[in-house]
């Protein structure tokens, strides 16, 4: 029995997020029938996280087991084959030891969130940001994200439905750069709490309307207060871009 982890890129407009529900197709479906079919039998696939319904993975990464042997090319084409039409895809295979794991394993996550800033509505991005009509002053927003930068108590910033034993974490990056009518904001921790990167993205967008200073997000913090913080920004705008591993697993 061979241990597998996969990086995986998906689209996730359209599915009910990576776990499997009662209603919908979930990415978790999806992924988990192209494996059995190759295995011959029930494969159950573990995830470095469970993404929401509508957001969207560059570089998820999760593990299953498999019985026969296989080389990591034909892996990821056999896998890819059996999720067509699906907008999921196998990017890479590394066969690891019997005792890692994709969540557990993982050392560090990376979120990417777009905002499209402009009048016009999206077209060819349509699905895949948050459109802002309204002109976001980026640099303010920048200066206000640095104020959650470490390792602090983000119950402002978790979902109320939020299952983690505690509400700390350490951020460890929070940028917002502008590249013409995009907005992106970039975030890295070790683990998030549910909603996390989004209840940042739309208290920030306050700042980026002047509606708040960029210290307030310093008193929001400091409240523990969910009420205090923005509304949860949609979850079009958000990527899961990479999880990270001690050795590397993807070399």
């Amino acid at each position: 029995m061979q241990r597998w982890a996969i990086l995986l890129e998906y689209d996730g407009t359209g599915f009910v997020g990576w776990q499997q529900q009662a209603d919908g197709v979930s990415i978790q479906s999806i992924v988990e029938h192209a494996a059995s079919t190759l295995a011959g039998q029930p494969t159950p696939c573990t995830t470095a996280g469970r993404t929401d319904a509508g957001v969207h993975a560059e570089g998820q990464v999760i593990h299953f087991d498999l019985a026969r042997p296989i080389e990591p090319e034909k892996l990821v084409l056999a896998l890819n084959f059996h999720m067509k039409p699906h907008r999921v895809a196998a990017l890479r295979a590394a066969a690891v030891p019997p005792d890692w794991n994709a969540r557990f394993s993982a050392i560090g996550r990376a979120y990417r969130y777009v905002i499209l800033n402009r009048r016009a509505r999206p077209a060819l991005a349509h699905g895949q940001v948050w459109h802002l009509p309204q002109p976001l002053d980026a640099a303010a927003m920048h200066a206000g994200a640095q104020y959650l930068l470490g390792r602090h108590d983000f119950t402002s910033f978790r979902a109320i439905a939020c299952q983690a034993n505690s509400p700390l974490r350490t951020l460890d990056r929070l940028d917002v750069r502008r590249h013409g009518d995009t907005i992106e904001i970039i975030a890295a921790a070790r683990s998030f709490l549910h909603h996390q990167v989004r209840n940042m993205a739309g208290t920030l967008k306050l700042v980026g309307e002047g509606r708040l200073p960029p210290s307030a997000m310093a008193d929001i913090l400091a409240a523990c207060d969910r009420r205090r913080a923005g509304a949860t920004a949609p979850p079009e705008g958000l990527f899961l871009t990479a999880v990270r591993y001690a050795p590397a697993v993807f070399g």
